[in-house]
């Protein structure tokens, strides 16, 4: 799986292009059909995805080319998902954000916890991006649990990215700095930090 920009025509041209490089080898990801059809589930309603998949030329692996509205294994927009972990930081329970995301609450529940379990790993993750990103960052401060010190690592890496680059959606730009497996489900690691 390789996280991508949102925009298929883009993604197009780049593929076709040799532009895409293979996250196993380095290779150079050609044209390899589609991953199958599903629903991503967004604010502003359910939006059809249909990613383009690549297939490197030198190690032959294929990958799924995820647009970096989403996460990896979720149905949901990386936005929600972020706006819901926002708001459990603030304080709100995960019945209170479901409603308010028209999300259903177990599906909330599962994020938060998710996240919850991973915290000290993108609070990691997310600090070596930042200072990439930024190396004369000061330090990044405790803001009082772990949940909350990860999210802090992400706004600052989030901010050094849009220093660098300009400006975007911050939970996008976490989506393509964890590559889509900021909520993974299994124990899987977030890429390493180049």
């Amino acid at each position: 799986m390789l996280i991508v920009f949102a925009e298929q025509a883009v993604v197009e041209v780049e593929l076709v292009g040799g532009r895409l490089g293979c996250p196993s080898c380095r290779g150079v990801l050609g044209p390899w059909g589609h991953g199958r059809e599903r629903v991503l589930r967004c604010l502003s309603g359910d939006r059809l995805l249909r990613p383009r998949r690549g297939r490197c030329r030198g190690c032959l692996g294929t990958h799924v080319l995820l647009p970096d509205l989403c996460l990896s294994r979720r149905q949901d927009e990386v936005s929600v998902i972020g706006m819901a972990i926002e708001a459990k930081v603030a304080g709100s329970g995960f019945r209170s954000i479901a409603g308010r995301l028209g999300a259903r609450a177990g599906t909330v529940r599962g994020w938060l916890r998710r996240f919850d379990e991973r915290a000290e790993l993108i609070r990691t993750h997310f600090t070596r991006w930042a200072v990439v990103l930024d190396p004369e960052l000061g330090p990044i401060l405790p803001a009082g649990s772990g949940a909350a010190d990860a999210l802090e690592a992400i706004a600052v890496a989030v901010r050094a990215w849009v220093l660098r680059f300009g400006p975007g959606d911050p939970w996008r730009i976490a989506g393509v700095l964890s590559g889509g497996v900021l909520l993974a489900t299994r124990n899987t690691p977030l890429p390493a930090v180049s």
